[in-house]
């Protein structure tokens, strides 16, 4: 969508119209940092008609386990990434889920590239739901400048763990993804899992062995622009049994665990932020196996952390 006004914006400007395009990329100048200091939050936007329709297509919805205190800030890691992140989107993003009536007082945000807000009007479109950068600037700014009660919201395994994403296959890009611990002891966030359980399931991906030239162009690719070219399919427009680029409808359960107290502590050691994410990482797995069985895996399966 962002392509196409921008491409929209550009052919204007060669036209009559060319004012519209000339305020609009004025008031992007004047209004570029706002994406970092917290953007502009739409309660309209987040509770459009269509999002319900949107969880109701797979079904989405999301388990509260434990509370979360609107006196302090929060980092909730997201996990798995799939391929669109569409849990952590239809939890954080809109209240289709019912996020702030579970949740009273903490106001969700979920991390993306920071590419996305370059991009003319998406950018509105993407602030109006409560998605902010993923930038220490734009994470550091809601977690000690806005207060208390926010939870921003970071898929932790990234463009990385997209290239793994398979049905029946749950494996974490997590073991050396330590920033989000470091940042959330600067700022004395507290640590909170969230694992939306059946993510995976929404498409089929070719999944390329590590070492083969196809996973080093994706590699590659990933490095240069932050995400990952994933081949997959989905369902097609007329059938499920069709292939296509639509999701399949499988159900998706968002739960969310019990927080690590995390301290505030300026200068963390490495062995600090070693400990807070071997305790992250112990609820997280504690989360997984807990309700494995009783949205869509089996008792034999194991949550792989790399």
């Amino acid at each position: 969508m962002g392509i196409v006004f921008l491409f929209l914006l550009v052919y204007l400007v060669f036209t009559s119209f060319w004012p519209v395009s000339a305020l609009y990329f004025a008031w992007v100048i004047f209004d570029w940092d706002s994406p970092e200091q917290g953007g502009r939050r739409s309660a309209w936007v987040r509770n459009w008609p269509v999002w319900k329709h949107f969880r109701d297509y797979f079904p989405i919805q999301l388990v509260k386990t434990h509370s979360l205190l609107p006196s302090h800030n929060y980092i909730i890691g997201a996990h798995p990434h799939g391929i669109l992140c569409v849990g952590a989107f239809c939890n954080f993003i809109t209240e289709s889920t019912g996020f702030s009536e579970k949740f009273p007082g903490i106001r969700p945000f979920l991390a993306t590239l920071a590419g996305n807000f370059r991009l003319p009007v998406f950018r509105e479109y993407l602030m109006s739901g409560g998605l902010c950068p993923v930038t220490r600037q734009a994470i550091g700014y809601l977690l000690s400048q806005n207060g208390s009660g926010n939870a921003v919201a970071i898929v932790i395994g990234g463009a990385a763990e997209s290239l793994s994403c398979q049905p029946g296959v749950t494996t974490l890009i997590l073991k050396n993804r330590k920033g989000f611990v470091r940042m959330a002891l600067q700022h004395g966030a507290h640590l909170v899992p969230a694992f939306s359980f059946g993510e995976n399931d929404l498409f089929q991906q070719v999944v390329f062995e590590e070492g083969s030239w196809m996973r080093g162009i994706q590699k590659r690719f990933q490095k240069l622009v932050g995400f990952a070219p994933c081949v997959f399919y989905g369902r097609g427009f007329t059938s499920i049994h069709s292939r296509g680029f639509l999701p399949y409808p499988k159900p998706i359960t968002t739960v969310i665990g019990e927080p690590v107290t995390v301290p505030r502590i300026q200068e963390p050691s490495h062995e600090t932020v070693d400990l807070y994410h071997a305790m992250y990482i112990r609820s997280l797995l504690k989360l997984f196996n807990d309700h494995k069985a009783k949205y869509g895996l089996s008792e034999a399966d194991e949550l792989r952390i790399l």
